[in-house]
């Protein structure tokens, strides 16, 4: 099939089909190339009709927390004394860079989440 710009809602399903049924191709094959073109086209569309909602830095921390099991003490180590702890995880104290670095290493949380916080 000749693939062009997505526009509608159906053309983005119809390559969305067709992405997943070629997502196996093999390399070097007409296919692949299908594929890679599929994959802009369909990252297009995405991008110009959906939009991620941004995540609450402070909501990641404490989702990341819970799944780990921990308590705020915990995080010592990582943002400081008990008092920095409490004023980072209640929102009234910012996160600075050095503790955005160690939380995102430490939870394994994408750098862009503590961008968008701001």
């Amino acid at each position: 099939m000749n693939w062009k710009v997505l526009k509608t809602e159906s053309d983005y399903a119809k390559a969305c089909i067709r992405l997943m049924e070629i997502f196996h191709a093999e390399p070097n094959s007409e296919e692949a190339d299908e594929l890679d073109l599929l994959i802009v086209l369909v990252k297009d569309y995405d991008d110009k009709n959906y939009q991620l909602p941004e995540l609450n830095v402070l909501e990641v921390i404490k989702y990341k927390m819970e799944e780990a099991g921990m308590k705020a003490k915990d995080l010592e180590p990582i943002i400081g004394s008990k008092g920095h702890v409490s004023a980072v995880l209640s929102g009234k104290r910012d996160i600075t860079l050095k503790m955005a670095q160690k939380l995102k290493n430490y939870f394994n949380i994408p750098a862009d989440v503590f961008l968008h916080s701001a």
